[in-house]
């Protein structure tokens, strides 16, 4: 997981994707392929966003729906 420190700056950081991925599900639910395909261009490669996933996930800020969609926890 790449975290911000002495070599890693904030932008490179995978912290400063949640804010993206919060805007994104704060319109409409939605799969985890469709949230990559809208992300793809912030992200360097897919395990960056499936640790920016774990973490909201662990936070509390995203959940996932019985139908299998990532929402926006309130």
């Amino acid at each position: 997981m790449k975290l911000p420190n002495k070599v890693i700056r904030y932008n490179g950081s995978v912290l400063s994707k949640f804010p993206l991925v919060l805007r994104l599900l704060e319109e409409s639910d939605r799969t985890p392929a469709d949230l990559f395909d809208a992300l793809k261009q912030h992200m360097d490669d897919v395990s960056d966003f499936v640790d920016i996933l774990d973490c909201l996930f662990a936070l509390g800020k995203i959940t996932f729906t019985d139908n299998g969609r990532l929402r926006y926890a309130v």
